[in-house]
């Protein structure tokens, strides 16, 4: 009870699988520590989540050492750190800090690769909207609290975070499934 997917990923067997808890907390494990099982399986542990905890995003990726990584939180706060900071741990364990979760920032609300010449658009309980470049966003280390991306009321809490791409059609961007919050 109380369990739902959180994200698909079609791989080549031979990728990288990270999950983000809304904790702050990430796992980093090679895809080929999961073995092959049937569709009436109940799977394998990917990370061990403390009580209240619950996993908020995965990815799975190649092995690049340039791809980057967005991670937002309820009260506004945002960063973006390189994959290779988020070292491989092993399936199973609680995971390493990915963001600092703390009464400033609030808990994770989304997770997901992005790139320089992204946007992403932030939404918040209250019905308020923001759209903002990347690029404004500032890359830091995964040990640390990021900055202010969206101002929110007191009462307000940021709720979803998109990814918008450049389509090069138009000039115009559109929005890419790779996250929901």
């Amino acid at each position: 009870d109380g369990d739902f997917l959180i994200g698909v990923a079609l791989t080549d067997g031979k990728q990288d699988i990270m999950l983000f808890s809304d904790a702050g907390k990430a796992v980093r494990f090679a895809e080929e520590e999961v073995r092959a099982m049937g569709r009436n399986a109940a799977g394998v542990r990917g990370m061990k989540l403390q009580k209240g905890q619950a996993v908020i995003s995965l990815l799975a990726s190649a092995q690049e050492k340039k791809i980057s990584v967005l991670t937002a939180t309820e009260n506004g706060y945002g960063k973006r750190t390189l994959a290779y900071e988020i070292r491989t741990t092993g399936r199973g364990g609680k995971g390493i800090v990915a963001m600092i979760v703390n009464e400033r920032n609030g808990p994770l609300v989304a997770s997901f690769p992005i790139e320089e010449q992204d946007q992403i658009m932030l939404v918040t309980d209250g019905g308020q909207l923001i759209r903002c470049p990347v690029k404004d966003i500032r890359i830091a280390g995964r040990n640390t609290q990021g900055v202010i991306v969206f101002n929110t009321a007191a009462d307000e809490k940021v709720v979803s975070v998109e990814r918008l791409t450049d389509t090069g059609e138009d000039g115009d961007s559109e929005a890419e499934s790779e996250q929901s919050g």
